[in-house]
């Protein structure tokens, strides 16, 4: 059998893309090295992710958002702590009660302190909240919905090796060989298919090593909660009493093939804390550094990378997954469209044009908090400028929007300012929402005028986008707008519609119409 794609790594990222693909109609086997998915590390608070705003629309958008919400550690919905429904507050104005918002470099933001007001397009709705997942259980849900779509999961096959011409790729794993169209790794950071494929890794080494850990404390009181920045570097308490988080300013000398005993767990702690801490026995421990690299492009020839193969960085401001579970978001639908024939002139090289910058800004944003962490008169000076602007309520907004990705916008072509925006989640007057009409992974054409020629457009593409013709409770002013297969914005007026200027949108995105 030869698939169109085989996807290298079955983690979050590998999952996802694996969904976007088969829901566009292509072959995908997916290659997972472990044979057992289940890991401590992965699970319960150890595992412990955050979503933001663009990956709990992804979610949404493909009606997997009840699912996600059953199985998260935690949601961020008004009311509940840590948290806020971001753009519920921005839709209503409301001053919500104080909440943690978030942190940069462990200082906290303060939620009464954030300020949507100018946020013309925000909506409230099901997507308008973040929420903490367990790695595992978020890999468990993508996992079973690849299974349930038709793809192909193997579990204990590392691919070793590839050989690719211009039909395709051969890829081996253990002892077996298979044929593919196209090779995409999201194998994580060490990314096999990325060395094998000679991609250019460009960044930063490291400064430190850090620390996550369950473990047994005989005098917590010696510790504060939450995020502390010492004298050496940051220590964190929490959530809960046993688990703990240390960033070490070492050059990360710290061997990683190595475990941290309990011995050099606690005397890192000690010295981070500056306390005499004692504990009493770890269940399970990990640690990471704040390398940062990136592939300066996310596809050669017919290999692509997402996720941790394209792009790693420390776990400060939580950024990893996002991004990974963005990348597959879109390159999904591009790389079907490639495979089925249809896609325009350059589709596929919008991927690493569009995503790209994401990376390199999830980069620069943790280098920036390493930067301030530091244990140095320098840093610290920085830290306290840092400081004192967090307590006004523009920076805060700032930081806020940065972190939840609301701020996230696509370079496409077109002056509108929601051009390249996440569309938003209109409510249309038959109850249901714009993000509904996205489950089947096509493009959409919001008709609000009732406009017949726009109607004879939708069906001229019919085959891969919808047509809405509705009245939404709340237009914002807008008439029609066209949402790419991923949710993004391409087309918009205020006006009565330009046909000729919707078809040219339409035709870059999803080619001639059939």
């Amino acid at each position: 059998m030869i698939y169109d794609v085989v996807i290298a790594g079955g983690g979050p990222v590998g999952s996802f893309l694996a969904c976007e693909l088969k829901l566009a109609g292509v072959s995908v086997l997916v290659l997972e090295r472990m044979e057992d998915p289940h890991s401590p590390l992965k699970a319960g608070w150890m595992g412990m992710r955050g979503l933001n705003l663009p990956s709990v629309e992804a979610f949404y958008r493909r009606g997997m958002l009840e699912d996600v919400r059953a199985n998260a550690l935690g949601w961020m919905n008004v009311g509940q702590d840590p948290g806020m429904e971001l753009r519920g507050a921005a839709a209503t104005n409301s001053a919500p009660a104080p909440r943690f918002a978030g942190h940069f470099a462990g200082m906290m933001l303060d939620v009464t302190k954030i300020d949507f007001s100018n946020r013309k397009y925000a909506m409230a709705g099901p997507s308008a909240s973040g929420g903490m997942v367990s790695l595992e259980a978020i890999e468990f849900l993508l996992a079973e919905r690849a299974t349930q779509l038709g793809v192909d999961l193997r579990r204990g096959m590392a691919v070793t090796n590839f050989t690719e011409d211009e039909y395709g790729v051969t890829v081996y794993a253990e002892d077996k060989s298979f044929q593919a169209r196209w090779l995409v790794g999201c194998d994580g950071g060490r990314s096999t298919v990325r060395k094998l494929a000679a991609f250019e890794f460009a960044g930063t080494e490291p400064e430190f090593t850090g620390y996550t850990a369950a473990v047994k404390i005989a005098d917590p009181e010696k510790l504060r909660p939450g995020f502390n920045l010492t004298e050496t570097g940051l220590y964190l308490l929490g959530p809960g009493p046993d688990r703990i988080g240390i960033v070490d300013f070492d050059d990360a000398s710290f061997d990683r093939t190595q475990t941290p005993t309990l011995e050099s767990l606690q005397e890192v702690l000690r010295r981070v804390s500056a306390t005499d801490v004692t504990l009493t026995s770890m269940d399970v421990a990990s640690t990471y550094t704040d390398r940062a690299r990136q592939a300066t492009t996310y596809r050669k020839g017919r290999i692509l990378l997402a996720g941790d193969a394209a792009h790693v960085h420390s776990p400060l401001g939580g950024q990893g997954l996002n991004t990974g579970l963005g990348d597959a978001m879109n390159l999904g639908w591009k790389l079907a469209a490639t495979i089925q024939g249809w896609a325009p002139a350059g589709l596929l090289d919008t991927y690493t044009e569009e995503r790209h910058p994401i990376g390199t800004w999830a980069l620069n944003w943790t280098r920036a908090q390493v930067a301030i962490m530091r244990p140095d008169p320098h840093a610290r000076a920085i830290a306290s400028v840092i400081r004192d602007l967090i307590q006004t309520r523009d920076a805060t907004t700032y930081f806020v929007e940065k972190i939840s990705g609301m701020s996230m916008r696509y370079n496409l072509p077109g002056e509108h300012p929601l051009i390249g925006c996440s569309a938003p989640d209109f409510e249309l007057v038959d109850g249901t929402r714009l993000g509904q009409h996205l489950h089947n992974g096509k493009g959409l054409l919001l008709d609000l005028t009732e406009d017949k020629k726009l109607h004879n457009l939708g069906q001229l593409w019919r085959s891969r986008l919808n047509y809405v013709s509705a009245q939404v409770k709340d237009s914002k002013g807008l008439t029609a707008m066209f949402v790419r297969p991923d949710g993004f914005v391409a087309w918009v007026t205020e006006s009565h519609p330009d046909l000729c200027t919707a078809e040219q949108s339409i035709k870059c995105w999803l080619g001639n119409a059939t």
